[in-house]
């Protein structure tokens, strides 16, 4: 049974190392709602998420101050809108307006699931509802939105990847007065799951139930100031730290949720405990992997570093609750990690070494700024290596690269926020086109035939 004591012993993590429920995502079902037509599903839609979510503020501020737990955010994620919208997708925009009224209207920071999952073919109305994307993106403030192009069972969709690089740049180009921030809120999958809390990657599968509240957990402060305290530990003991810390950071994330979940008559879906970043010192996955002996993230050692603390986090995790989800590990999003910012500056860190450590953390290239000049073919490249690493070792990867529309090697952008600072990084110069226009599909790997 957990209670108000299994957070108190709690307290010193979060008044000093950062600890927070860093969302509390209420998953709705929109399957119910579709009309006969886009301004009708529109209307349905815009009321079932203000009536199902017009609470979760409330309920969020409420938990925080009984429990001494900050809640940094209160999102929403819905059904793939590209299935909502099939009838009518070159109107699918409607819907992505009415959810932006919504989450304006609930003062929430982002709403989840303008999104699409074409990992084995991508259908007519999809095809259309993904170019509307970037008009979406640049059109509306909380809306985010994803695209899931790659499974390990089903291969990679390579006419998919082709049209995510052109649609990233497209969205660069229509918020190029604010650096292309459009892409802060474009992301694109392989091994999409269903139950993410997290932004810009969320939406409410279609094998969820109609409500499900879904938390995320983070805390990377609280594990670099453990293994603090141990500084001479073998990395057996430094492993065992880390997986005691992410236990009791879950334990306090399970009792949020499932209260949360009562409070707002939904049901309980999963603690995702990931190691989120921040800009702010002291809150940095980079500094955890040079508190284990690297002399800076991005050296010889790092994948190895990332690797193990990856693991150790999500046995704590799963240790501590029996419905631990979404992607749970460790997050490496540049511009948001104080640590990685540094590295980068110094040209310690690079692409190529980031694509390596996505082969061992939860998600993938996340948050970087390249140039803007960068081809459309280059970016489907990236976005199709990265599927690989995923499909190849059956873990979630994804892509969330900003081409800063005028910037080069050597400038900066601030996001501003949670979104952070990036120096631009340099990427590979070759060509990839001839590849990348060959389209069709990469095979699935041998391993996924396990029935």
């Amino acid at each position: 049974m957990f209670n108000k004591f299994d957070v108190l012993e709690t307290i010193d993590m979060i008044e000093r190392e950062h600890l927070d429920i860093r969302t509390i995502t209420m998953g709705i079902s929109l399957l119910p709602y579709i009309g006969a037509n886009a301004e009708q599903t529109a209307q349905k839609v815009y009321d079932a998420v203000c009536s199902k979510a017009k609470n979760i503020v409330k309920v969020a501020e409420q938990l925080s101050g009984e429990y001494g737990i900050p809640i940094v955010n209160k999102r929403v994620s819905v059904t793939p809108v590209s299935l909502i919208s099939a009838s009518f997708p070159d109107k699918a925009v409607f819907i992505g307006k009415a959810l932006d009224k919504a989450a304006q209207e609930l003062g929430i920071d982002f709403l989840g699931g303008y999104s699409a999952l074409v990992h084995k073919g991508t259908a007519d109305y999809e095809k259309i509802f993904i170019e509307g994307i970037p008009e979406l993106l640049a059109s509306t403030e909380r809306v985010c939105s994803s695209v899931n192009i790659g499974s390990s069972k089903s291969g990679i969709n390579m006419d998919a990847v082709r049209q995510m690089g052109e649609i990233v740049k497209r969205t660069a180009e229509l918020t190029k007065e604010k650096d292309g921030l459009g892409c802060a809120k474009l992301v694109v999958f392989a091994n999409a799951v269903e139950d993410n809390p997290f932004m810009a990657g969320a939406f409410h599968g279609v094998g969820e139930s109609d409500t499900v509240i879904n938390v995320g957990v983070s805390g990377p402060g609280v594990v670099k100031h453990a293994l603090e305290n141990i500084p001479d530990a073998n990395l057996n003991d430094a492993a065992e730290m880390i997986k005691r810390t992410a236990f009791k950071i879950t334990r306090a994330g399970q009792l949020i949720a499932k209260e949360a979940a009562k409070r707002l008559g939904a049901e309980f879906g999963i603690v995702d405990l990931s190691l989120a970043p921040t800009p702010v010192m002291g809150d940095s996955v980079a500094h955890i992997l040079e508190e284990l002996g690297l002399e800076c993230v991005g050296g010889h050692g790092t994948t190895a570093a990332l690797a193990m603390l990856n693991d150790a986090v999500k046995k704590g995790g799963v240790m501590a609750s029996s419905h631990v989800g979404g992607l749970s590990g460790a997050f490496i999003p540049v511009s948001e990690d104080i640590g990685m910012i540094e590295a980068a500056q110094k040209g310690l860190l690079n692409i190529d070494k980031l694509e390596a450590m996505t082969a061992v953390c939860s998600v993938g290239l996340d948050m970087i700024a390249i140039p803007g000049d960068t081809p459309a073919t280059t970016i489907s490249a990236i976005i199709a290596d990265e599927a690989a690493i995923g499909m190849i070792n059956n873990k979630t990867t994804a892509v969330r690269v900003i081409p800063v529309p005028g910037k080069g090697v050597g400038d900066s952008v601030e996001f501003g926020g949670l979104l952070g600072r990036a120096p631009v990084m340099p990427v590979n110069t070759t060509d990839s086109s001839r590849f990348i226009l060959r389209g069709g599909r990469i095979p699935a790997p041998i391993h996924s035939n396990k029935n």
